[in-house]
């Protein structure tokens, strides 16, 4: 066979093993559903109503899908780095926090506040990111210990301080004590694409750093050799690159989109910052920028499609009684099933050079 047609052949397999597995994890869902005594049918027919069935549910699915595509921005640009960023949910949380203190401490009262506070959001995570990175680069400590670390002490600084410095006054009295900030000044908030939803201005920006990531990743110098260290980081280091530099680099950048998912969550869905204001988003965005083949572009789909996933998992758990967890196993099924048939692929390829 030509080169060329099988380069494209291999492309065609690479763009429909997301497909492929999500029809694979469904069909897995049948029997699944079965066991606990649903009707298949009824059940996807909630779980695609509910996601995708009308206006409303479109625009839940994209209010969801939206910190899922940042997450997933961040893990496709440390992934292409060579290092495993697993500290998604804690970048999210310092993210919110640092939107919520500066929109509520910094006594400047116009719409300026609102590009500053996303500012700090990210600065926050790339600073939470940046943590394992300067680990890693200096000392080789394994990224995944640090950033999995570093998410349980965001979520004790969280319960800390939505607690204590940053509880709510109105909470202090009315004796409840809720964990919760106080609601941020309406100038701060990301302005609503469809009034009175919550879809606002986060989904735009959100789809604009898609496409900055996949330029900075595939047409700049700093991006190829992000790739590089990514693909060899032994022969990167004999050509002169930094290796140790960036890594870090990699786990800052993805710590700054996830922590400014958490920006984008509070200045424009919660306006607060609660005490699960990460919703499991970081690990969700693992799992969206890996069914995009760690690819920004490819991520925005795929965040669409879990946002519906999970909005629909709710109708799901209302109509049919079966519980949301159900969608996390069919999120589980379906990273399952990429990664082998990544794995697969790989293999192949190298079996066909070494044939060649």
């Amino acid at each position: 066979m030509p080169a060329k047609l099988r380069t494209f052949f291999n492309q065609i397999f690479d763009a429909v093993i997301p497909l492929f597995a999500t029809l694979l994890a469904l069909f897995i869902g049948v029997f699944v559903l079965q066991a606990l005594g649903k009707d298949p049918i009824a059940a996807y027919k909630a779980l695609f109503d509910g996601g995708f069935g009308n206006q409303r549910a479109l625009i839940q699915t994209t209010i969801k899908a939206t910190p899922l595509l940042l997450v997933g921005i961040g893990v496709c640009i440390a992934f292409r780095g060579g290092v495993i960023n697993i500290g998604g949910e804690g970048q999210i949380i310092v993210g919110a926090l640092a939107a919520a203190a500066v929109a509520l401490y910094v006594p400047i009262h116009s719409r300026i506040m609102m590009p500053i506070c996303l500012l700090a959001s990210m600065a926050a995570g790339a600073v939470w990111g940046g943590i394992p990175g300067i680990l890693k680069a200096k000392l080789a400590v394994n990224e995944i210990l640090t950033t999995v670390m570093m998410n349980s002490i965001a979520v004790y600084l969280s319960n800390y301080l939505l607690r204590g410095p940053m509880i709510d006054p109105h909470e202090i009295e009315m004796g409840t004590r809720a964990a919760q900030t106080a609601l941020l000044p309406e100038y701060t908030f990301l302005t609503r694409l469809a009034p009175p939803t919550q879809l606002n201005t986060g989904t735009i920006l959100a789809l604009i750093l898609s496409v900055i990531a996949f330029v900075m990743l595939f047409k700049t110098t700093i991006g190829y050799r992000i790739r590089a260290v990514g693909l060899n980081s032994d022969a990167s280091r004999y050509a002169g690159i930094k290796v140790p530099f960036y890594q870090a680099l990699a786990l800052i950048m993805g710590g700054a989109m996830a922590g400014l998912a958490g920006g984008v969550e509070v200045l424009g869905v919660q306006h607060r910052v609660l005490e699960n204001i990460s919703a499991n988003y970081g690990f969700n965005g693992i799992v969206t920028a890996l069914f995009g083949n760690l690819h920004p572009l490819g991520t925005i789909p795929a965040a669409f499609l879990f946002g519906g996933l999970m909005v629909g998992g709710n109708k799901l758990q209302r109509t049919v009684q079966v519980h949301s967890a159900f969608i996390d196993t069919l999120l589980g099924l379906i990273v399952l099933f990429v990664v082998g048939a990544e794995i697969f692929s790989k293999r192949r390829s190298k079996k066909r050079a070494i044939n060649g």
